[in-house]
């Protein structure tokens, strides 16, 4: 058991340090162009499936709370939180526009999108980046495998080079982190 034990932590982190070698300058870039949306007034909208909902819920309470520091809250929305919308819209709708139809009530131009699927294969993703990108949003993708359908439709895609879920999922949650702090030094930077 203890082998297994290091083989998963080694894994992940050889996952996350080879993101690293793929992303670094774009995760800075990303960071600047979610703190100026932030800064203009926009709102950040997250939104994916079981552990993805999970990560949205996560980073959306990481910006609209604090991070590292004190700081004034900021407007993030975890499309994956209202049991009564998403019921609703999967019954009257359909599964696959749970987020496509709340992006459609609440994104403005300038805001940010970003969907979270590990396969980058989730049409209810798809479709609520696809709807963010047509309303003016700057849409970003996180997912892994190969990137899926998602990564030919966002601005920016994050993919994790693995096919392990967990590994795939334990990188966009760091990745999530990464931004928030960067985020939070670009907006509030100690003098």
């Amino acid at each position: 058991m203890l082998d297994k034990v290091k083989k998963i932590f080694r894994e992940s982190a050889e996952t996350k340090l080879a993101f690293l070698e793929l992303y670094a300058d774009q995760i800075v870039e990303v960071a600047g162009i979610i703190a100026t949306a932030l800064k203009d007034g926009n709102k950040v909208l997250l939104f994916g499936n079981g552990g993805s909902a999970a990560d949205a819920q996560h980073i959306a309470a990481e910006i609209v709370g604090r991070f590292k520091r004190e700081r004034k809250a900021l407007p993030a929305i975890a499309l994956t939180t209202d049991t009564s919308v998403l019921t609703a819209l999967g019954n009257d709708y359909g599964f696959e526009t749970i987020f496509e139809r709340q992006i459609e009530a609440l994104c403005m131009p300038g805001d940010i999108a970003i969907g979270i699927t590990t396969s980058g294969n989730s049409e209810n993703v798809i479709r609520g980046l696809k709807k963010a990108h047509d309303l003016g949003a700057t849409t970003i993708a996180f997912t892994g495998r190969n990137g899926g359908k998602v990564a030919k439709i966002a601005h920016y895609t994050f993919i994790v080079p693995s096919y392990e879920t967990p590994r795939i999922q334990e990188c966009h949650i760091t990745l999530g982190h990464a931004l928030c702090e960067l985020i939070d030094e670009l907006l509030w930077k100690e003098s």
